[in-house]
């Protein structure tokens, strides 16, 4: 059965370029068209459409509103196609996706036919992999993306302590169980891909500034956007927020992203270089060349993190890591926005705890309190 496409455009030229592009493929049906966000409010519950593409500036009600709208009553995945939301367009895009919307696409600047053409294949895959994602409700009254409470620094405290026999993971709340191993974790590095800015968000804005150990983090995000996406999860959190670079020594209180087009890894003398290597599982950087460097410096006392994502990048990362003794957690089906990455973890018996989103950093800083 075809995807069920809601195109939402005010620009009449825009709407009949992108539904010719659509028509092209036979897995994609454009099942209703709107001019603005409340036209396309409307329209949801008839047409019921699998995936909403909507732009940004629209009259009446503009696509942040309408996403907000969407995602309180008609949760579905949602694609912003928008000249406004370009690589440098930074304080739109991470608006955007913390309103609800799954993914961006940025509309060719010149805005002709033919350019549209050469950016038609690319998105016609995009919605494709979008019919396969996982939405959830937003509530209105709820905490927005940026937490109001996030001053509060201090770790919960654990109810009692379990030792697991790995590879048998732990599902379920952390408050219920402290620890596989003994060993101090001087590292943790996280890795990501579709829905990971708000998983990474969720988590990194919960900890302290004086959080005691360095995080590394690998996100896959189009080419350009990491410098925007750095810039704004700096402002949301209470720590430092960069991309790595080379010959520096990680510091705690500071967490550092894979930079666009190497993998990152760590020297003999734990500083961060840069690898020019093959991508792997299509991707430079990749999560399991990070991992793979962290478990090889680090041993037992780094810990892994894999968040929602499509593919298997960072499994087998995460088992070099769970191979030298080192903590692992993946995040668990029911909050993943894709449940791929995490579940190669876990099938592989990489991932020792399978945590939701919101557990993994209280669970973390239970690990570090002492050293806070």
């Amino acid at each position: 059965m075809p995807i069920r496409v809601l195109l939402v455009e005010d620009s009449a030229v825009a709407l009949i370029i992108l539904k010719r592009i659509l028509s092209t493929s036979q897995d994609i049906s454009v099942v209703g068209t709107a001019r603005t966000g409340k036209e396309a409010l409307t329209l949801v519950p008839t047409v019921q459409p699998d995936v909403i593409c909507t732009d940004f500036y629209m009259p009446q009600m503009n696509g942040l509103e309408f996403i907000q709208e969407v995602m309180v009553l008609y949760p579905r995945p949602i694609l912003v196609i928008s000249a406004s939301v370009q690589s440098d367009d930074t304080q739109n895009v991470f608006q955007l996706l913390n309103a609800g919307a799954v993914d961006v696409f940025p509309k060719p600047k010149t805005g002709l036919a033919s350019d549209y053409e050469l950016i038609g294949q690319e998105l016609i895959q995009k919605i494709k992999v979008l019919a396969g994602v996982k939405v959830f409700t937003k509530h209105r009254k709820s905490q927005p993306f940026v937490s109001q409470n996030r001053l509060s620094i201090t770790p919960p405290t654990p109810i009692s302590r379990t030792i697991l026999s790995p590879p048998q993971p732990f599902v379920g709340s952390p408050a219920k169980v402290f620890g596989v191993y003994s060993k101090t974790i001087k590292i943790l590095a996280i890795g990501a891909s579709t829905g990971g800015p708000q998983a990474l968000h969720t988590i990194l804005t919960q900890f302290p500034s004086n959080f005691p150990v360095p995080i590394v983090c690998v996100q896959h995000i189009s080419e350009g956007f990491l410098p925007g996406l750095v810039s704004w999860l700096n402002g949301e959190c209470h720590l430092s927020i960069k991309i790595a670079t080379v010959g520096e020594l990680p510091q705690p209180g500071s967490v550092y992203f894979a930079p666009d087009g190497h993998h990152l890894e760590f020297s003999l003398s734990g500083r961060f270089t840069y690898s020019n290597a093959p991508p792997l599982a299509g991707h430079r950087p990749a999560v399991t060349r990070t991992l793979e460097s962290v478990a090889e410096f680090y041993g037992a006392s780094a810990a892994g993190v894999l968040l929602t994502g499509m593919g298997r990048d960072g499994a087998d990362g995460m088992k070099a890591i769970s191979d030298h003794g080192g903590l692992t957690i993946a995040q668990n089906q029911e909050s993943s926005v894709v449940f791929g990455m995490p579940a190669e973890a876990i099938a592989l018996g990489a991932a020792q705890y399978i945590l939701s989103v919101n557990e993994i950093a209280p669970f973390l800083l239970n690990r570090v309190k002492s050293l806070i």
